[in-house]
Order: structure tokens, then sequence, then C-alpha cells
């Protein structure tokens, strides 16, 4: 059978373009070497619960332009990312904000909170940063570090705050209100019913093919007018130019015999010595009643080949070796990369979709 695309990845970008294409006449053949559908932001059903597979997907966007385009494949219900911090015995409230500047030095005014973080800067008398620790500390001041920001930061990208660069964190934004809400966007939510049905929506139209490699189909041979290809750009190439590097992550998921285990969505554990980063309690995403409840322990780790790539590790060597693979992508004939792999970029999902609506209208229109 003779396809006007052939789709790699049946993530959010490969969904999307999908979705305009069959809109606009064309056939369509998405596969994914996973099992299912929707990439990292798949949610599957545990005792009625939408469980985040890949760790917590939550949509916020200023755009709302995306957001009346996925609000045709779900309706979203209200959710506020609201995510605690947990040091110790000791719970904080994220962003840094009034509450959390609150319980951290008991003091109630924002000009007190100020003259705090104020006083703690001057007194580690840094001036151009050298790495990510001195450049938290020009920041915030040496409490919110110490507690909020080094143990987390370090688990995340497992090595010390010392040895990482500064530009990791440009800003720490501190809020001198009392507002819990961590996105400033316009619009927010979960999908009622989870992201997987959304994504099947937008790929109504499409024949999709699961469990199917890429590289495999390219060897049998396959019919196809043009690729977009969302997988990593360089395993795409063979690795000829040397592997990028990116940060994995593992989920350690169980069921519990308790309607309410941590009592938020999100809990950071930001001391070192406890191993993972977070812990996601899914029920709370969809305001979930059901008497048993699931929960995700998310452990960083290096990337190593044939693991999931999560994040790619944007610095200045990595940066530079993506663009050499661009290079060549940018000689392939009839072949488009896009996507968070594709790109070598974080996006978070309202980017996501934005990217490939434009990738969509431009090839198409």
């Amino acid at each position: 059978m003779k396809y006007d695309y052939l789709i790699v990845g049946a993530g959010l970008f490969g969904a999307v373009f999908a979705h305009e294409a069959t809109a606009r006449g064309k056939k369509c053949l998405v596969i994914d070497r996973r099992d299912h559908i929707a990439g990292n932001a798949y949610t599957r059903s545990v005792e009625g619960i939408n469980v985040h597979v890949y760790g917590a997907h939550i949509f916020h966007t200023s755009d709302k332009a995306v957001w009346e385009y996925v609000n045709q494949f779900a309706e979203f219900n209200n959710y506020i990312n609201s995510p605690v911090a947990r040091y110790g015995d000791e719970l904080y409230n994220l962003p840094f904000n009034m509450n959390t500047f609150s319980k951290l030095w008991n003091i109630a005014t924002p000009d007190q909170a100020k003259a705090i973080i104020a006083g703690q800067v001057e007194k580690e008398h840094i001036g151009e940063p050298a790495n990510l620790e001195e450049q938290a500390l020009k920041l915030v001041g040496r409490d919110i570090y110490e507690k909020l920001v080094k143990g987390y930061t370090e688990k995340q990208w497992g090595r010390s705050c010392r040895e990482l660069p500064a530009f990791i964190i440009k800003r720490l934004p501190c809020r001198f209100i009392y507002d819990n809400n961590y996105f400033s966007d316009r619009y927010q939510g979960i999908p009622m019913g989870g992201y997987t049905p959304m994504v099947e929506k937008m790929l109504e139209g499409s024949e999709v093919r699961l469990g199917v490699d890429y590289f495999d189909l390219k060897k049998e041979g396959i019919d196809a007018e043009k690729t977009l290809y969302t997988g990593s750009i360089d395993a795409y190439f063979g690795y000829r130019l040397g592997p990028l590097q990116y940060r994995s992550v593992r989920f350690e998921t169980e069921i519990l015999d308790t309607d309410n285990y941590q009592g938020n969505a999100v809990v950071n554990y930001t001391r070192r010595e406890v191993p993972y980063t977070r812990i996601i309690e899914h029920k709370h995403f969809e305001f979930g009643k059901q008497e048993k409840t699931v929960i995700s322990r998310e452990y960083p780790s290096e990337w190593h080949m044939g693991q999931e790539p999560y994040y790619p590790v944007n610095d200045a060597e990595n940066n530079a070796l993506f663009a050499k693979y661009q290079a060549l992508a940018a000689e392939e004939k009839n072949v488009l990369f896009g996507g968070r792999l594709g790109e070598y970029k974080y996006y978070d999902m309202d980017k996501v979709i934005a990217s490939a609506l434009k990738l969509a209208r431009a090839e198409l229109n």
C-alpha cells in the first residue's frame, strides 16, 4: 500500500501531524516501537486511576490557539499544579513563594522575605557565577539553596552542583505572594480520562502499527512519499558522529491499599540521601475518590544506549554535535525531523503541539 506519509512515533508530535495530514486527505501510516500510542504522555488505567506511566504530564500553556486545538480532542479538568517539597520531615510549597518563606523563616511579609534573601546573597560575595551552586546562591541565598535546590538538582543530574554549569539554573523565580500555582500560564489542566484517549482521537483516520521498529521496516521496504521521523536524530544516522547525551528516569510504581498516600499529586524529595527525586500520586491529577491509590517514585539515571532518553543534555558540547546531525538531516531527501528527540530539545507539551502544527502547515499548505 502506498502512503503519503510514514510517521515514526505515535507521540504528540506525530499524532498532531497525522491529524493535520489526514484532514487534508493524505494517507498516513503511524508506527511506534512501543506497544502503545501517546509516547511519554501515555496513561493507562490501574485500579480505575489514570496512571502517568512515564512521569507526570501536566498540560499548561499561554497560547490560546494551542489550548483550543487540544480541546478538540479532550475535555480538560481544572487541575492546578501545586507541588510540595519535602526536606526530611519539613514540607514547603513550590514554587518559592510567601508560603515557602513563611514556613522557612517564620515571617509574614514580602519585605521581610526580600530582606532575608538579599542579606544571604550579599554574604556569599559571588561575582560572575562559575557553576550552578554559585548561580543558585546568587539568586536565592543559602537557606533555599541548601534545602530546596541542592539535593534535588544533584539527583536530577547525577553530579555535584559545583560540577554543573551555571546556565542550567538561569533563574530561580521567587514570588512574593501567597500563591502555590507552579505555572503562570493562563490555561492548564489534565485531560479527563487521561492522555491516551486524546491521542487516539488525534490518530483517527491514520493507520497505526505498534511494536514496529522503523529501521526494521525500512529494511523490509515501505512505500511512502515522505517520512516524518520523531525518534532520536543520532539514532537515525546510526550514531555515526557519536551519541548525544541524555538523562534517563526509572519509575517504581506500586498500588497501595489506602485512599490517600501523600495528599498531593507531586511531592519532591530534596535531600540528597533520598534516592528518588519525587513521588507522584496519580489519582490527585483527576481528583480521584478510589479506595486504593497508585504511586510512582522517580529515580533519575545516566542514559546508556538501549534505555529510554528523557532529557537532552543541552550543554555546548552536545549542542555542537546536534548541529552536525542537523546538517546531515538537511541533506536527507523526503525526510522531516521533529519532536523532543528529533530536535534534541526539551519541550513542554504545548510547545510540542505548536511545533508540530507549524511543521504541518508549512508542509501541507
